[in-house]
């Protein structure tokens, strides 16, 4: 297994919606002290109900952050993914099941008030937008995340169900 050490001090993590990815990137972050990037917070307006940001804006903050010289960055936003791929040192994926995303869903939204990456002044509220995504686009970029992995070239490390990521968070001593 690819170690935390190897993957350097830009670490772009992505993943479906509710796969852990922010708890992972604060993870990493205060273990290797380096700043996390939540690319939703980058993307939403904060104090909104996640309303988008001009995309030009959203490009504008994007591209200052991955010119810092230290990150862990997650989310997918894929128009932005070029550019966030040559600045990075190393690459997680987070695969986690359908169901385990669709569990987290429903546990961040019902009982987490304050959780990783949420919206400054938002309250996550169970959205059908939300679990259209989570249940059926999701499961359908699958492979395009598969065939995403298997083309770069950076060290990188697939973490595909709840087992395997635990196991990363005890090799590495991570703490949530």
């Amino acid at each position: 297994m690819t170690t935390l050490a190897e993957l350097g001090p830009r670490i772009c993590i992505m993943g479906p919606s509710n796969s852990g990815k922010s708890t992972l990137a604060v993870a990493i972050a205060r273990q290797r002290q380096l700043p996390a990037i939540h690319l939703d917070q980058l993307f939403h307006l904060p104090h909104s109900n996640w309303q988008p940001r001009p995309e030009a804006d959203f490009l504008q903050l994007h591209d200052a952050a991955i010119q810092q010289p230290h990150w862990v960055m997650e989310g997918n936003y894929s128009r932005a993914l070029p550019q966030r791929l040559q600045r990075a040192t190393g690459f997680i994926l987070l695969d986690l099941p359908t169901p385990t995303s669709l569990y987290r869903y429903f546990r961040r939204t019902w009982f987490e008030h304050a959780r990783h990456g949420a919206l400054a002044g938002n309250k996550d509220s169970v959205k059908w937008e939300m679990l259209h995504h989570i249940g059926v686009v999701t499961p359908r970029n699958r492979r395009s995340y598969a065939a995403l992995f298997d083309s770069i070239e950076l060290p990188k490390l697939r973490l595909g169900n709840p087992r395997e990521l635990e196991a990363f968070y005890r090799a590495e001593a991570l703490q949530r």
